[in-house]
């Protein structure tokens, strides 16, 4: 473990992974659950250092199937997903506890939303710096650094800093 910088916290048969056990990842991933020959094999979930979950049942290493929840709840779904769509453009905290009064924009799932450093952008998973390239955990731990795709991807798709709000601002 120590040259890949995770954590193992359980059974091991011939200094391998295996039985029960917890395996954190240098990024705060964490899997719990079964693993066979140092591999994920069985049942067990990736709990995401953001609140999301993927459980699943893995053989050798690969989700057979599983099913992801985000921080908030919602579960996503490979068919029919109807979240956040051309036809209905509701972020799930609208869907759970209804719109706001007219004139009254929500432009996150969160509200208020998150505070972007400057110069950054939101990118999901983090911050995303284009000068630097560096994409930082909402905590601002070092998550990756942006390959060219990603660059364009963020700067063309996601929230900026400098983006101005209008209308109503939420209370502090």
């Amino acid at each position: 473990m120590e040259v890949t910088g995770g954590r193992y916290c359980g059974e091991t048969v011939r200094g391998r992974m295996e039985g029960r056990g917890s395996y954190t990842l240098p990024t705060g991933t964490e899997y719990r659950g079964e693993l066979k020959d140092g591999m994920f094999h069985g049942e067990g979930v990736l709990l995401f250092p953001g609140g999301g979950r993927y459980q699943a049942v893995w053989h050798r290493g690969v989700p057979a199937e599983g099913k992801y929840t985000f921080a908030d709840g919602l579960e996503y779904k490979d068919e029919k997903w109807h979240y956040c769509d051309g036809y209905d453009r509701r972020f799930y905290t609208e869907i759970c506890s209804g719109l706001k009064p007219a004139g009254i924009s929500q432009l996150t799932n969160l509200d208020p939303p998150r505070k972007i450093p400057a110069g950054c952008y939101d990118c999901g998973d983090g911050f995303y710096n284009p000068e630097t390239r560096i994409v930082v955990d909402y905590k601002l731990r070092f998550l990756r650094n942006a390959d060219d795709d990603e660059h364009e991807w963020i700067i063309r798709t996601c929230w900026k800093a400098e983006d101005e709000t209008t209308g109503h601002k939420p209370k502090q």
